[in-house]
């Protein structure tokens, strides 16, 4: 299994409770044993939850037997099918296997801007979210010390550039927590404090529609964000950024939430994409390719709840948790001989919380704003998580938080050592698979007569 996101871990859990011990070994290589839900990553960037709360563990199901490697899979070789896998000992360890499933999710979409993966801040994983609530909290603390009025300015001044959910709501939740926080500064003026949210589209979250878009833009806005439409990012630098339509803003944050892209794992295989998703049957399988399926944020599955010629399913979690169990249907199908299913799932809606009481959501088509949206969005989040361990503490947090506040206590955790895009986003990892076949024949791996281990996977990027 490759990735142990919302997909990989949904087929894995279903693989473990329809699957006899003597059918198959299961085998995840991810780099971390846990599952993240990334639609909460907001939150804990604002200090509303702590990172641990969202972080589920893999090894917490009774029937827990998958054997996990620490790390992440570079390249494949379909032919010989082999999976490459880079430890997070940079060791490299060749995983033969039977079946194969794929989803490795994506990584932070990036365009060649001067300075964007030198000094932008990225939203795409735990320790960056974790990272960029210090970060912010620092920018506080600096300014209330310091007696350069530029210097204030340029600390105090916040860009986050992508207007979709993640940027959005990550906008949206980090604004409160520096209105908040500058109550206990009391040398610091609260009209110093500028938030800004960008987006080269002409709307903001077409997707919630024309009147709900409107609806959290009036959110932001009252809140004092400022929100720039068909504008980005010219160049990037450590206290300013440039605007596409000239403006230059003096500031030492720069947040890129500006969409997502296919793991690079899915361009190493040499398999058809489209845009860049590897494209599959409706059943999830990879054409030419028995016992290969692919899933998720990597792939680019038909809609047939659309019906529409060409159409794709969009790379939301709630896609993705039904695939994997579709996925898993499969291979158990293909292992019994029998008939595969295709998979069809109708969208049940959107939610977006923006912290505090403000939410605008759109479940089953039904418009809501206030604090209706709020419960919507809090709920279904609740109910998407994996374990009740996990759902306790969520709870636990949101309780907290709206009784006692925050202490806008930073960590110091990596106070000393760069956090930004190019930090985290290992891209330049990845083998092509002229590469994969040259580090299969040099390290004298022979897997012609294997019978392989099972279900192998995973990368850096998980789905």
């Amino acid at each position: 299994m490759v990735g142990a996101g919302f997909a990989g871990v949904g087929c894995v859990r279903r693989l473990e409770r329809e699957l006899a011990a003597a059918e198959a070994d299961v085998t995840l290589v991810t780099p971390f044993a846990y599952q993240l839900y990334l639609p909460l990553l907001p939150q804990v960037a604002s200090g509303v939850l702590t990172p641990q709360s969202i972080a589920v563990s893999l090894r917490r199901s009774r029937k827990y037997r998958t054997r996990i490697i620490p790390g992440g899979a570079i390249g494949v070789d379909l032919a010989s099918k082999v999976c490459v896998v880079r430890t997070i000992t940079d060791e490299l360890v060749n995983e033969p296997y039977d079946y194969l499933v794929l989803a490795p999710g994506s990584v932070t979409r990036t365009f060649d801007i001067p300075g964007l993966t030198d000094h932008a801040f990225g939203m795409k994983s735990l320790a960056e979210a974790a990272y960029l609530r210090d970060h912010v909290i620092t920018q506080l603390d600096l300014a209330d010390a310091s007696h350069d009025p530029a210097e204030r300015a340029s600390r105090l001044q916040f860009v986050v550039v992508g207007g979709g959910y993640a940027g959005t709501e990550t906008a949206a939740c980090l604004q409160l927590l520096t209105h908040n926080a500058v109550k206990r500064y009391p040398r610091l003026d609260p009209a110093l404090i500028k938030w800004h949210l960008i987006d080269i589209a002409p709307k903001l979250m077409p997707e919630l529609g024309d009147k709900l878009g409107r609806s959290a833009q009036e959110v932001l806005r009252r809140r004092g964000i400022e929100v720039s439409l068909g504008v980005s990012i010219a160049k990037a630098g450590p206290q300013e950024v440039t605007f596409t339509d000239g403006r230059a803003v003096p500031t030492r944050t720069l947040i890129w939430t500006a969409g997502v892209a296919a793991s690079p794992l899915i361009a190493t295989l040499g398999a058809e994409t489209v845009r860049g998703r590897l494209a599959v049957e409706a059943e999830l399988n990879l054409p030419g390719n028995d016992g290969v399926f692919a899933l998720g944020d990597a792939a680019a599955v038909p809609d047939r709840a659309k019906g529409e010629a060409g159409a794709v399913c969009p790379p939301t979690a709630q896609h993705a948790m039904r695939q994997g169990k579709v996925v898993a249907d499969n291979v158990i199908a293909t292992l019994r001989g029998r008939p595969l299913r295709p998979y069809v799932h109708k969208d049940l809606g959107l939610v977006v919380d923006l912290g505090g009481t403000d939410a605008v959501s759109k479940p089953l088509g039904i418009e809501l704003r206030g604090l209706p949206a709020q419960a919507v969005a809090r709920g279904y989040h609740w109910s998407a998580l994996r374990t009740g361990v996990a759902k306790a503490r969520v709870l636990t947090n949101w309780t907290l938080n709206a009784v006692a506040g925050d202490d806008f206590v930073r960590t110091g955790f990596q106070a000393r050592r760069a956090a930004k895009l190019k930090d985290f986003e290992y891209t330049d990892s990845y083998l092509t698979t002229e590469q994969v076949r040259a580090h299969l024949k040099g390290s004298g791996s022979d897997v012609s007569g294997s019978e392989g281990s099972g279900f192998e996977g995973s990368g850096p990027d998980q789905e």
